[in-house]
């Protein structure tokens, strides 16, 4: 393992840098509309290929950012199994010493094919996205370009290929699919997956994203836990997102993700490399910052570059959200993953 500088940055609010989200990919093959909305985003003609970073350029940033403390990586579009010969990169990343936490999310739409090379290749963990199992729900949070059955047959092909306790991702929205909580609880209680329930966000600018249309996560414990009894479980390592909860009868757990009605600005230590090479230091920036120049010239020029970076950061938009100057213009989720 290559040895951690023992100056291994914090921000300045004393936020250690421990997990890197790289973006592979900034187009998707769906358009749900709290994400990626049909006709409100840009299309393939604003979106510049030959700016993305290859494989090779991933990986040195990825050793320079281990070199900086990060453990943990997940590979995010965009949709990341788009990216051709995907399974290439992850072999490359989780052959570097100190990469402890390889992970993929995806949409699961192309998972089927594409689950045993990630697996063979090195991949620790998946998550899918799944915002519903009713198939014409499915459809319309797809922007009418998924099928739930392909995304079904994506998880049962990582589960044949030996990937455990898939995470599934579900953005609950008022009146848009509260009544598929529910059956997805159901779908996957005992199964040793996990559903976490995410609080809808205001990411982006371009979801026509209001208040009015979150579910808080209290509010959907209390729905679960009514059908299936819940007990709060204690968090896996400082600064999970996800709050845990077990179904007391033991068939699993369930989590919460609640990044508007319980903040949890104050333990993040996640950073966001695009598919370009801008690092973004929060999901709700609205500009970052190039790195290009700095993997160019290795893996070393990349964390002293990215160490500076991260010891300005004063990030924490969840929980000045409500003030005036926190409305401003804000990076398209789809450019840096979720």
């Amino acid at each position: 393992m290559p040895d951690v500088r023992s100056d291994a940055p914090v921000d300045v609010l004393a936020r250690p840098l421990r997990d890197l989200r790289v973006s592979v990919i900034e187009t998707c093959n769906y358009r749900c509309p709290y994400c990626m909305p049909e006709g409100q985003t840009p299309e393939e003609s604003t979106l510049d290929r030959a700016r993305r970073l290859s494989f090779e350029d991933i990986e040195t940033a990825v050793r320079g950012f281990v070199r900086l403390g990060v453990r943990k990586i997940r590979l995010t579009g965009g949709e990341p199994l788009l990216r051709k010969n995907i399974a290439q990169l992850v072999a490359r990343l989780a052959a570097i010493p100190g990469v402890d936490d390889l992970a993929l999310t995806t949409n699961g739409s192309l998972l089927a094919g594409q689950a045993v090379a990630l697996r063979e290749a090195g991949l620790h963990r998946l998550t899918v996205s799944l915002d519903a199992v009713d198939p014409a729900v499915f459809r319309a949070l797809s922007g009418g370009r998924g099928e739930v059955g392909d995304v079904l047959r994506g998880i049962a092909a990582a589960e044949a290929a030996g990937f455990r306790a898939i995470k599934l991702n579900s953005v609950i929205q008022r009146g848009v699919n509260e009544d598929q909580v529910l059956p997805l609880v159901e779908r996957f209680r005992g199964t040793g997956h996990v559903i976490r329930f995410i609080e809808y966000m205001d990411v982006g600018n371009c979801n026509g994203w209001r208040p009015q249309a979150v579910v808080p996560s209290r509010e959907l414990r209390d729905l679960i836990s009514a059908r299936w009894p819940l007990q709060a479980l204690s968090p896996s390592y400082r600064g999970e997102v996800a709050s845990r909860h077990g179904f007391v009868d033991g068939e699993g757990e369930v989590g919460f993700v609640s990044s508007v009605s319980e903040p949890f600005c104050g333990d993040c230590h996640r950073a966001r490399l695009s598919a370009d090479g801008q690092l973004f230091t929060c999901l709700f920036a609205s500009t970052g910052q190039d790195l290009r120049p700095a993997i160019a010239e290795g893996e070393f020029a990349l964390a002293r570059r990215v160490s500076d970076l991260w010891q300005r950061r004063a990030d924490r938009y969840s929980e000045i959200r409500a003030q005036p100057h926190a409305d401003s213009k804000k990076i398209e989720m789809f450019f840096i993953g979720g």
